[in-house]
């Protein structure tokens, strides 16, 4: 049986201030992460959900990127752009709260 309902990575990679794709890191995905522990905590979802940081996640261009993992098998696997602690709490009340993707905010894959 899986530890917890829902695993988070949220991407803290930095580049250098030149780099063209940009970062995570400098769009603010430090802060989001803080802000998704201490909003869970809050909510008492100790225990069911995990939010760890994560190196780069080759999303670089779309990011703050995150990804949640569920316990379901297979594990989903649903990546967002993240961009205000409104689309965290967002995320956190839509998805990991009540169960449901928040469409508007998934990282769409890049068209061929």
């Amino acid at each position: 049986m899986p530890r917890f309902e829902h695993h988070l990575f949220v991407c803290t990679n930095e580049r250098a201030a030149d780099d063209p794709k940009g970062s995570c890191a400098r769009r603010g995905s430090a802060a989001l992460h803080q802000h998704l522990k201490q909003r869970c905590h809050e909510l008492g979802l100790k225990g069911r959900v995990r939010a760890n940081t994560a190196g780069c996640l080759d999303a670089c261009a779309c990011g703050p990127v995150f990804v949640v993992y569920g316990a379901k098998d297979p594990p989903e696997g649903v990546w967002y752009t993240l961009t205000s602690v409104a689309e965290v709490d967002e995320v956190i009340d839509q998805h990991l709260v009540g169960g449901r993707v928040v469409e508007r905010l998934r990282l769409r894959p890049a068209k061929a």
